[in-house]
């Protein structure tokens, strides 16, 4: 009997710490604009919001290592399909991406569940909107930046144009493959493109003053984004990993997943 009440002791304490509520469910909300946003919660402990790349959705990240071995580590995982995709609304105007709508949206999300503490893993362009997080939200424990490097600091970034052209139905040869997936795939082309155009940019002056603790992780074979060291020395409180893969097969990997387990279990 006592250590069954031990446990419930345990138990509520960790939801007071960290806001937990339901621990199994698909839900939408309405961010900040009206614009309604798919999240999904899974499991029950520290919570850990998981944002997804380009081109894909939370979904994603069910088909990683990472996904389960955070269940089994006792995490709480909270995915969202950001603004433009998945079951998310996709809005046709580009101001609804601008302002940093899509870090607006998590915060948002975290605010209605009453997370009070959470810790946050990005990968490909959801690094870049990590790093937004990490500026405004004091609330982030640890952040892991996935499969990105230092280009995206700069606001007039050559690639983020290019896709934004390509996405518009300006002529871009090697970008074609991409636009016809997005087509073959029945994407929306035109949220995609607004998304890109959108995108923040994040100063080396900005992650200069950001103290929370933060790992770099990045394939050893990708270098789609500039350099991931760089990146990582603009952190003060940064570490820096590489694991076996290159942009599109590292997330998925075991070596990205312990390795991230592994940095969020720190204390």
């Amino acid at each position: 009997m006592n250590r069954l009440v031990l446990c419930l002791i345990l138990l509520i304490a960790t939801s007071q710490v960290y806001g937990q509520a339901k621990t199994d469910s698909v839900k939408f909300f309405t961010s900040f604009d009206g614009v309604k946003i798919h999240y999904e919660i899974k499991g029950f402990g520290e919570p850990v919001i998981l944002v997804h790349g380009f081109i894909v959705d939370g979904e994603s990240w069910k088909r990683t290592a990472l996904y389960n071995d955070l269940l089994v580590a006792g995490f709480k995982v909270i995915t969202l399909d950001q603004r433009g995709n998945g079951l998310s609304d996709k809005p046709h105007t580009p101001e609804a991406y601008e302002k940093d709508a899509e870090a607006r949206d998590i915060m948002g999300l975290a605010t209605k569940l009453g997370l009070k503490k959470y810790s946050v893993v990005g990968y490909s362009r959801g690094s870049i909107i990590v790093s937004r997080l990490l500026v405004f939200d004091t609330r982030i424990e640890r952040a892991v930046l996935g499969g990105m490097g230092s280009d995206f600091t700069n606001p007039a970034w050559p690639r983020r144009e290019m896709f934004y052209k390509a996405l518009m139905g300006e002529s871009v040869p090697e970008l074609e493959g991409m636009v016809k997936y997005v087509k073959d795939s029945g994407l929306d082309q035109r949220a995609l493109a607004y998304l890109q155009k959108a995108q923040p940019s994040t100063s080396v002056e900005e992650l200069s003053r950001i103290n929370k603790p933060v790992l770099v992780l990045c394939g050893d074979r990708d270098e789609d984004n500039g350099s991931s060291e760089t990146l990582a020395s603009f952190f003060p409180n940064s570490v820096y990993k590489r694991t076996p893969g290159d942009h599109n097969n590292t997330a998925r990997s075991q070596g990205f997943s312990d390795l991230v387990v592994s940095f969020l279990k720190k204390k």
